[in-house]
């Protein structure tokens, strides 16, 4: 058993913004493998499917991103699920619109979220870095998290994102996250079409004049 956690904040006004990408994630994994209904459970919303042969518990934090441990908490705690099946998707400044990196273990790096769910079950668990890109100045990053995705944005990235982590998550449990990441960054970022060979020009069908005379 494994348990997905998207990581976002809840309630209509938040929906769109680059805070909840975790959440949008979750949401479009529970759509494409057809999960069961979301019921409200641990502080959160809960749904259950199978991926890959696996039940996966789906798993939305309603506390607000700083207390998701607390959710997170719960449900691991009544599963009795080992940290290393845990699978958090969450929004990652540090890296550019539309990249992702899958890792296990690590530092929160100042998410909050991570930071709550460290505490909680400790550091041991899967992290699915979705990456919003960064404003450029630390003064303006809780208004960017807190914005909603551009038009642009969600043409260009968002929703081919989105999808290739949806489409693909079966390879990560499966257990290969290198695969799952070069699929999913294929999908959005796809290598520029190969250019055709140029054709070899034709040889000549008349012989050079000759510089000797009989």
């Amino acid at each position: 058993m494994l348990l997905l956690v998207g990581l976002g904040n809840p309630g209509p006004g938040h929906a769109n913004q680059r805070h909840n990408i975790g959440f949008m994630a979750v949401d479009e994994i529970v759509r494409r493998h057809g999960f069961g209904p979301w019921r409200a459970r641990f502080q959160g919303l809960m749904a259950e499917g199978v991926i890959a042969g696996e039940k996966v518990l789906a798993l939305k934090p309603l506390t607000y991103m700083n207390n998701s441990g607390h959710s997170v908490g719960e449900a691991r705690n009544f599963f009795k699920i080992a940290p290393q099946s845990v699978f958090v998707v969450h929004d990652e400044l540090d890296l550019v619109p539309g990249k992702i990196k899958v890792k296990l273990g690590g530092g929160h790096g100042g998410h909050n979220g991570l930071r709550s769910i460290d505490a909680a079950i400790g550091k041991e668990y899967w992290r699915i870095r979705l990456g919003i890109g960064h404003p450029g100045d630390k003064d303006k990053v809780l208004a960017w998290v807190l914005n909603d995705f551009a038009k642009v944005e969600q043409q260009a990235w968002l929703v081919p994102l989105l999808d290739a982590v949806a489409a693909h998550i079966d390879i990560l449990i499966k257990g290969e996250d290198g695969h799952f990441m070069s699929k999913v960054t294929t999908a959005v970022f796809p290598p520029p079409p190969r250019q055709p060979k140029a054709k070899p020009a034709p040889a000549s069908d008349s012989a050079p004049p000759s510089d000797t005379q009989e």
